[in-house]
């Protein structure tokens, strides 16, 4: 673990391998350690540098409890990559991490040589913000679900139906959901308060760094629709639809989801 001070906060941060720098970015409420189960080793193989790290909000990075805004993220992004040595990086996001390195993209195109999207999305429809204000509804009231609940509707929102098929395979899913949940953060709570009412499809067309939006066919998250719509949004995208994934596609079936993001990142 490695902490440095960064846009005014600490950042919990770690790098392994040699080579050109990739910079892993994590969606909301999870530490950049995620990365650690499948990418991190298929990038490091490959001859990459990797750096991943703890978003603000997650400890023992700067959880931000007062407010965290996309700026700050983006900023905290840039500002690593610096730290590191510079741009420009290849940089990899899921969902709000990849509207990280969307913004990224756009603000500073001299710290990005590639970006990939992972569940992108320049907007929000209204099923994604109506769930958001429920679980910071559920969060504020102190009510606590049942384990076995929790994890039953973690499994549903967040995986595809053909990995909950096999009762093996579901039983597994369902038994990391319920024994790693657990309250959630102060944090994570301010991650959760961000706003979900942006619409960057328009700011998306000055974009023109090579970009790849990969959309995960069964996500209840964020639909694939709106991974696609980046894609169309960024004239130098293209997309990439992976079947039978949900939200956490890339825990799901990692060898597609690396062999797409290094043909990508490599070509």
């Amino acid at each position: 673990m490695t902490i440095a001070t960064i846009n005014g906060i600490p950042l919990n941060y770690q790098v392994k391998g040699s080579g050109d720098l990739v910079v892993l970015i994590m969606g909301t409420g999870s530490p950049g350690r995620v990365w650690d189960l499948h990418q991190t080793p298929a990038l490091i193989d490959a001859g990459y540098r990797v750096c991943t790290f703890d978003n603000r909000g997650i400890a023992p990075s700067g959880e931000s409890v007062d407010g965290i805004t996309m700026d700050d993220l983006v900023a905290d992004t840039a500002g690593l990559i610096e730290h590191l040595g510079g741009g420009p990086a290849r940089v990899v996001g899921t969902s709000m991490g990849a509207r990280v390195a969307q913004e990224l993209a756009l603000s500073r195109p001299d710290l990005v040589h590639k970006a990939a999207f992972l569940a992108g999305h320049a907007r929000m429809d209204y099923f994604q913000q109506t769930l958001t204000e429920g679980e910071r509804a559920l969060h504020d009231s102190g009510v606590e679900l049942p384990a076995k609940y929790r994890a039953a509707v973690t499994a549903v929102m967040n995986l595809s139906p053909a990995s909950l098929v096999d009762p093996h395979t579901a039983r597994d899913w369902l038994d990391l959901f319920e024994f790693s949940g657990g309250r959630t953060s102060d944090g994570v709570r301010a991650q959760m308060e961000m706003d979900r009412s942006f619409d960057r499809r328009q700011a998306y067309r000055a974009i023109t760094t090579p970009c790849l939006s990969i959309g995960f066919a069964d996500d209840r998250m964020i639909p694939p629709y709106l991974s696609r719509e980046v894609a169309e949004s960024i004239p130098s995208a293209r997309y990439y639809e992976i079947p039978d994934v949900g939200h956490y596609g890339y825990l799901e079936q990692p060898e597609v989801v690396n062999k797409v993001l290094l043909e990508f990142l490599a070509n």
